[in-house]
């Protein structure tokens, strides 16, 4: 492979993690709160559905986003209310909602189906896109683009480096002492979780505006979000490694495109469905190493120690456990 194809290709990595990447962090700031959001899937199809159909009827991109972002908000809130206040199953509640919301999209989405509407166009950093190499890879995309990648700082920053990150974490760990130390955990639980909605809808809306322009079915969105929810466990809820998981899955994407070319005589749809066996494989990885057996046999060599540092990460103590007050 040429130094061309080279870039082309991390620039398409980068460009097409875009999307995943968003529905991704949204979920780590959900599941950093305690609260498992399953209706990302069904949430990215309403999302790339109701934002291109706002930016095409109204001419706004932004609106379109904004659409988007609030849908994202309010199913999350859905799950949240009915799982906190409500006490309900978060599991079958979010599973409802991601049929719900997915098979809505394709009904009230079906009379703009395969038409050409309003896409985000490529904004270049000037001075910085001429950069060999890394110019194009980097800065030759659309605002979206940049927004997710500056998103993997701001989520590290505002959960590890700020006060109210601390209060994050710690109603994902221990609810019941926050609520004695005068915080309420269902007020923060919801809030967190309608965020991560809000940039999970924005990543619906990447998908119709930027990477995949127009709606039609499947549009190519379809399955991101139950990956995204991989990627949290594959990241260790953690945004950065969460981001490199999404990275390396466009990548896995990407590269199947190019097999193709390269061995015509295998299948397509081999290419195609790779990348999803081979991040269920991670997960088994992941879950073997953080095996207490494992982690015996690495005491005092530094160097298993170190490759399973890689895939160690430990999920919040009251991940999935609807805090209830006595």
């Amino acid at each position: 492979m040429n130094e061309l194809n080279m870039t082309i290709l991390f620039a398409g990595v980068i460009a097409g993690a875009a999307p995943i990447l968003l529905a991704t962090l949204g979920e780590t700031i959900t599941e950093k709160a305690g609260l498992i959001n399953l209706s990302l899937d069904g949430t990215i199809m309403l999302g790339a559905m109701t934002s291109f159909v706002v930016a095409y009827e109204t001419g706004s991109i932004v609106m379109g986003f904004a659409s988007a972002a609030v849908v994202g908000a309010l199913i999350a809130a859905i799950v949240a209310i009915f799982s906190i206040y409500l006490d309900q199953s978060q599991v079958a509640v979010g599973f409802v909602l991601t049929l719900m919301a997915r098979d809505l999209a394709y009904f009230l989405g079906n009379p703009y189906t395969r038409i050409h509407g309003p896409t985000v166009k490529p904004l270049s950093i000037p001075l910085l896109e001429d950069i060999p190499f890394f110019g194009e890879v980097f800065f030759n995309h659309n605002l979206l683009v940049y927004f997710s990648i500056l998103m993997i700082g701001l989520c590290w920053w505002y959960i590890y480096r700020t006060s109210n990150g601390l209060i994050l974490r710690s109603v994902g760990e221990n609810p019941r002492a926050c609520f004695a130390r005068g915080i309420d955990p269902k007020k923060i639980q919801l809030l967190y979780t309608m965020c991560g909605g809000l940039l999970v809808g924005l990543a619906g809306a990447t998908f119709s505006l930027c990477a995949k322009p127009g709606w039609g079915r499947p549009q190519g969105a379809e399955g991101t979000g139950w990956i995204a929810l991989a990627l949290v466990i594959f990241g260790g809820w953690h945004p950065v490694r969460a981001a490199i998981g999404a990275y390396l899955f466009a990548f896995l994407q990407v590269l199947g495109i190019y097999l193709q070319g390269w061995f015509p005589s295998i299948p397509a749809q081999v290419f195609q469905v790779a990348p999803f066996p081979l991040m269920i494989f991670t997960l088994l990885l992941i879950n073997i190493v953080q095996k207490e057996s494992v982690l015996e046999l690495a005491e005092g060599k530094m160097w298993m120690k170190s490759i399973l540092g890689v895939f160690s990460g430990a999920m919040p103590t009251a991940l999935g456990r609807t805090y209830k007050t006595d």
